[in-house]
């Protein structure tokens, strides 16, 4: 190992603010103990990793510290500068393997990176002008003066393609061009360091770790355009940046860079700093100049532009402080070496400040052009918490968001503007599926109406009523039109403001508007915020998440007071399936729960199992008889989870429902398909009885287009239709060999065993697929007896759709998961399956899930032999089998269409819900498809809704806010052991024991306190 010659310290302001300056102290004290004053210590700017600071880098090795601690300092000289030694806990770690990433040029931050504007920062000393001129510094001001013309300067600038970095992304070369042919004596160079964008901080850390550079490049401009005087002017809120630059300032005109006749060239040029107060407008260019003339700042109209009345009236040249810092690599380096960086029409490189739900935050500079995703997810090291990107802010408040199915988008001047975003100065704002888009334009909106200047008309009035109306939406209050105002407003604001501040004011409301308009129509229809942030509609975060809105808190707080008849009866007010979703739910309920803030979520679905297998007696939810209803006639097509929760909703509202099953047995998907060593048959027959007692009528053996149509229905006298038929066909793969006798869908291959009880199974089994059916077929072939099953998936085992303990536990069981795998042909030998042909996948760029697009590899087709191939890849729909001549709306994926809020399809009698509509999915969600089509069929019946079931109850549990919550770990469910798992399909998952339900119940933090104490 080499010797460690420097040690490399960030004091950029978020280092300071960790800790960085007592570090300092502390490092060179233990130095110069142990007699190391050969090592140097260099107070740097900003290192990159903000989130890590203070951030140490051992030179020439490249270690970088994170983290660091005064108690950290003895150590680190005694194992790393004395003996060459990596301390692994204070460096970096994979997110997914734990492997230490202990060099800069192994760690994924900082690969991907360009550093131009940012060459100097985390190298040089800021206070130090001979650490900067021993890095080039003053280099392209002496190369300017010495042997160009002004215009050979600005010619360069052009050809360098180089657009400014404060917003817009004029063209720098013609900036200065323009300014340079406006006549006048007196001209003024202006730098904008009035850096106003929440979340940005690209221009202070450039400030503070490089100042020699923008000083430099100002002087360069000046000689280019004619100019003898510049002002920098720096937001008094940046006193690091402010006293750095002063001092660099001073140190440059000691050595005679700035002044009179700068190296002997006859040219004067002088720089002074204007600090502003703070205001965001002042970022704008014309009422920068005019708080720098000592006035408020307040944006002026254009024509005259700068270029030719700015400061004073004099002609004037303004560029922001990360395009200064490019012009001296430029000079030195030459304009073809900086075009080659970028797009054809987007050149060099940009700086941005990474923040957010993100794992690595901080400053990073990248190509222009590099897509999206990359910058999340190589740099930022995706999103941590396991949670799901949802959309990244660019520009600020004068920017858009970009949603997940753009990822793959560069970043680049005009790709971000087709998408209704723009670069801007380079804030990036990364959101999670834990963001509000409504909540999040409100934030940006409150913004720039507080910060507005009140000089037009458009930007005071029009942005303060699009905040009453995003106000109001999020307070549960919106109306029907709200969206089509704001957007009214947000063209007019847009076309008819005074500045460029005022006319992108509207971007962040009008771009969620255009990739979450869903998010704000479940504000103002459904009264229900999607993410669980808006205070006024979420009563507990955990609720909210659930598609049917169970009353979650509740029932766990009755439960740990021991008082099951009532918790079910409260889970049963929403959701009739409570045994069946505690065992097969994707609990989206845990993934928003509070507690895993703390430590971890809440078991909630394991307090659902002990809940439900405690019932001694089925606990029925109240009925509201009606002889009015009762005699009304609704069909429903269907004994799924959808079909059968619409008749149950219809049936407490006194309906008496007729209810139409294909199949022997009613259930649907969960009976047909899901094995019983997850969800026992007796179980959900249960709760079909359940629901036949309130007065439901279900006939089997009834199979809709070939026993009776829709229309025969309607003759029969059936005023409402709902249909539930799920999707129940398995996708093709579309490769040669797929018509070979063994080869099945897992659909088929699942229902002919759960219903008959019998399927032929193979020796050798191959199943392709990564969702839970593709799973439920694997351990279904090796308990039947298979000698090997192998899954094939084509991305990666973190993207599988399936549970990720129901792959563990196929793992446990012997099923071998091979991903990055995808078939390429099945193989067969007269007719008969013997294997399949596969091609290792590599992922290459993102697609419009947010995911990267498995793509062939180099390596070539192997073959896994098979004499049983099961394809597990999609579910799917045959409209004509069930709507025969009716002409009904269906989606572009081929499902039925329908209103999302009340499941009405085209024809004003039909109704549909579940997989039918969406595909496939959960049963929760079929749930709530169907009680949406309940509610909707009785308003059409009697002009009105009478969803009693809908008003929250009152929970009666005792709660002290002011107690300590316990803090037991979370419990975890008890597993069946593997080796009684083979050749039987006895449930795998154990119930608690009361002791444990109860002390979980406990752990819950009760998010809806403030409901129940009222």
């Amino acid at each position: 190992m080499t010797r460690i010659q420097a040690l490399h310290l960030c004091s950029g302001a978020g280092c300071v603010a960790a800790g960085s300056v007592p570090l300092a102290v502390a490092l060179r004290d233990a130095l110069n103990r142990r007699g190391r004053e050969d090592v140097r210590l260099v107070e740097t700017g900003c290192l990159g990793p903000c989130a890590g600071g203070p951030v140490l880098l051992c030179e020439p090795e490249g270690i970088l510290y994170q983290k660091v601690a005064l108690t950290d300092v003895d150590e680190i000289v005694e194992a790393t500068v004395e003996r060459g030694e990596v301390i692994e806990r204070l460096v970096c770690h994979k997110a997914d393997t734990n492997a230490p990433l202990a060099r800069v040029q192994d760690n994924p931050f900082f690969q991907r990176q360009v550093k131009i504007a940012l060459r100097n920062c985390g190298v040089i000393d800021p206070a130090s002008i001979d650490d900067a001129i021993a890095h080039q510094a003053y280099e392209a001001l002496k190369k300017v003066l010495r042997g160009m013309s002004s215009e050979e300067v600005i010619a360069e600038i052009k050809a360098s393609g180089l657009r400014g970095r404060g917003g817009a992304g004029f063209l720098t070369g013609l900036k200065w061009e323009l300014c340079r042919r406006s006549k006048g004596a007196v001209k003024y160079v202006l730098c904008n360091g009035d850096e106003g964008d929440p979340g940005a901080f690209m221009d202070r850390s450039l400030l503070e770790g490089d100042p020699h550079s923008v000083i430099e490049a100002m002087a360069i401009a000046g000689y280019a355009i004619g100019a003898g005087q510049g002002y920098a002017y720096v937001r008094a809120e940046y006193p690091l940046a402010v006293e750095r630059l002063e001092h660099a300032i001073r140190q440059a005109r000691e050595r005679g860079f700035l002044g009179t006749n700068i190296f002997g060239s006859g040219f004067s040029f002088d720089l002074e700093i204007r600090m502003g107060s703070g205001a965001f407008v002042c970022g704008e260019e014309t009422a920068l100049m005019t708080s720098i003339e000592g006035k408020r700042g307040e944006p002026r109209p254009r024509p005259p532009f700068p270029a030719q009345a700015g400061l004073w009236g004099k002609p004037s040249m303004l560029n922001n402080v990360e395009t200064y810092a490019n012009i001296p690599a430029i000079i030195l380096r030459g304009a073809a070496w900086y075009a080659g960086f970028g797009t054809p029409k987007s050149k060099g490189t940009k700086v941005f400040a990474l923040a957010g739900t993100v794992r690595n935050t901080g400053l990073v500079e990248i190509p222009i052009g590099t897509p999206l995703g990359d910058i999340i997810y190589e740099l930022g090291g995706g999103i941590p918490n396991g949670k799901k990107f949802k959309a990244a802010q660019l520009g600020g408040p004068s920017g858009g968001c970009i949603p997940v199915q753009h990822l793959n988008v560069p970043v680049d001047y005009e790709a971000l503007q087709d998408l209704g975003a723009i670069m801007g100065s380079g804030g990036l704002i990364v959101m999670d599926e834990d963001t509000c888009m409504v909540d999040m334009a409100r934030f940006f909106l409150d913004f720039v109406q507080d910060e507005s200047c009140g000089k037009c008309p458009p930007c005071r009035i029009g942005t303060r009523r699009m905040l009453e109306i995003v106000d109001r939406i999020c307070a549960g209050k919106g109306e029907e039109g709200d969206i089509e105002r704001l957007e009214e407003l947000g063209r007019i604001i847009r076309e008819t403001s005074l500045c460029g501040l005022g006319q992108t004011a509207p971007n962040p409301v009008l771009s969620t508007l255009r990739h979450f308009r869903a998010e704000y129509e479940a504000h103002i229809r459904e009264k229900r915020c999607p993410a669980g942030v808006c205070p006024e509609l979420v009563r507990a975060p955990c609720q909210s998440a659930c598609p049917a809105n169970v009353d979650v808190p509740g029932f766990i707080a009755l439960v740990g007071q021991g008082r099951i008849a009532e918790a079910l009866r409260l889970h049963r007010e929403r959701n009739p399936f409570a045994a069946v979703c505690a065992r097969v739910c994707f609990h989206t309920c845990e993934d928003k729960c509070r507690r895993g803030m703390v430590d971890e979520a809440i078991s909630i679905r394991g307090i659902k199992r002990f809940m439900v297998d405690e019932e001694a007696t089925m606990q029925h939810p109240e009925v509201r008889l009606s002889e009015t209803n009762a005699k009304r006639k609704v069909a429903i097509i269907g004994a799924g989870p959808a079909g059968l929760s619409c008749a149950y909703f219809l049936a407490r509202l006194g309906y008496k429902p007729h209810v139409f099953e294909a199949e022997s047995r009613p259930g649907g998907m969960p009976v047909q398909t899901i094995p019983a060593y997850r969800l026992p048959r007796e179980i959900l027959s249960q709760e079909v009885r359940m629901i036949e007692r309130l007065g439901v009528r279900i006939e089997t053996e009834r199979r809709l287009g070939v026993d009776f149509s829709l229309q025969d229905l309607r003759d029969k006298g059936f005023e409402a239709v709902f249909l539930g038929v799920g999707a129940p066909l398995g996708q093709h793969l579309g490769i040669p060999g797929e018509e070979s006798v063994g080869v099945d869908d897992a659909i088929r291959f699942l229902r002919e065993y759960n219903i008959r009880g019998s399927v032929p199974v193979g020796q050798q089994v191959v199943v392709i697929g990564g969702g839970n059916a593709a799973i439920d077929t694997a351990r279904t072939a090796i308990r039947l007896g298979a000698e090997s099953v192998t899954v094939l998936y084509r991305r990666t085992r973190e993207e599988m759709p399936a549970y990720a303990e129901e792959i563990e536990e196929a793992e446990h069981e012997g099923v071998h998961i091979r991903v990055l795998t995808a078939p390429l042909e099945i193989l067969s030998w007269e007719g008969l399956v013997t294997g399949v042909s596969c091609q290792a996948m590599t992922l290459a760029e993102f697609d419009r899930s947010g995911r990267r697009r498995p793509v062939p590899g180099s390596d070539a087709p192997f073959v896994i032999k098979a004499d049983q191939v099961i394809t597990a890849i999609g579910q799917r729909l045959e409209p004509s089998r069930v709507l025969g001549d009716l002409k009904v709306g269906l989606t572009k994926e081929g499902f039925i269409a329908a209103d999302p809020y009340t499941g009405r399809t085209s024809l004003d009698w039909l109704y549909s819900g579940g997989d039918a509509v969406s595909g496939p999915s959960s049963v929760v969600e079929a749930v709530a498809g169907g009680e949406r089509a309940a509610v909707a069929i009785d308003a059409q019946f009697t002009g009105a809704e009478h969803a009693f079931w809908q008003k929250e109850k009152v929970c009666t549990v005792p709660f002290d806010p002011e107690a300590e919550t316990p803090r037991y770990p979370r419990a975890h469910m008890e597993l069946l052991p593997v080796e009684r798992r083979r050749e039987n399909f006895a449930e795998v998952e154990q119930s608690w024991t009361e002791q444990v339900a109860v002390c979980e119940s406990k752990r819950c933090l009760r998010c809806d306190y403030r409901d129940s104490e009222a």
